[in-house]
């Protein structure tokens, strides 16, 4: 990583926060929620949707690591209401659900 990566890594690793499927609904009703893997870094990902970086996001979106979250899943996450970490990256919202019996992964 370059001095200006590092930088805005830890720009978005200070903006990613905790937070609960309710508070979320609102994005996912207009279509702004990116689902972003737990094998995934959620910073990471920020960071390369931040900086347009379309080789990358594009793997990770042809791979199924990084897409819209569809209906059947925010259903799950409604029953569940599992722990989840969030970060915005304009205009979207990046989500992912933590693993706290292995440590979050940011």
């Amino acid at each position: 990583m370059t001095g200006s990566d590092e930088t805005l890594y830890a720009k978005l690793l200070g903006e990613t926060a905790a937070i609960g499927w309710a508070e979320l609904q609102p994005f996912f009703a207009r279509g702004a929620l990116l689902w972003v893997a737990p094998a995934l870094d959620l910073v990471e990902v920020a960071q390369a949707v931040a900086e347009d970086d379309g080789e990358k996001v594009g793997a990770w979106m042809r791979g199924g690591a990084l897409g819209k979250i569809e209906d059947a899943l925010a259903e799950d996450l409604v029953a569940r209401d599992p722990p989840l970490w969030a970060v915005v990256v304009a205009p979207w919202v990046l989500v992912q659900e933590r693993d706290l019996g292995q440590g979050a992964r940011h």
